[in-house]
């Protein structure tokens, strides 16, 4: 079993950064990690992801602004998140897929962007 914790979000005005992390309880080592959010009523989307040798990819909607990065030796992935704006509102989740049966979700971090 493997335990996710994300921290970072928060209240920030348009055009604001945060920095969003999520710690696993065991190495995130060769495997790919991703970024999802959920904003009230509407379906979990992805955000990005990153594989085991640090390729890359992110949804249009936050292409130029976010970033995510990993790091192994602490079992940590990021999420920078720039010129947010007030669309960028929703709970947002970091998720292991290792298997079908063993997918793991952190419980989520709010992120607010209103001035």
């Amino acid at each position: 079993q493997v335990q996710l914790v994300e921290s970072g979000g928060g209240l920030v005005q348009p055009g604001g950064s945060l920095r969003l992390s999520c710690a696993a309880s065991g190495s995130i080592f060769g495997n790919v990690m991703k970024w999802y959010r959920q904003a009230p009523g509407k379906e979990r989307e992805l955000v990005a992801t990153i594989s085991s040798g640090g390729f890359r990819n992110y949804a249009d909607f936050v292409k130029g602004r976010f970033t995510i990065s990993r790091d192994n030796a602490k079992n940590t992935v990021y999420l920078q998140m720039n010129s947010l704006k007030p669309e960028d509102t929703a709970v947002y989740y970091c998720n292991l897929p290792l298997t079908p049966q063993r997918n793991y979700w952190g419980q989520g971090t709010q992120v607010t962007v209103s001035s």
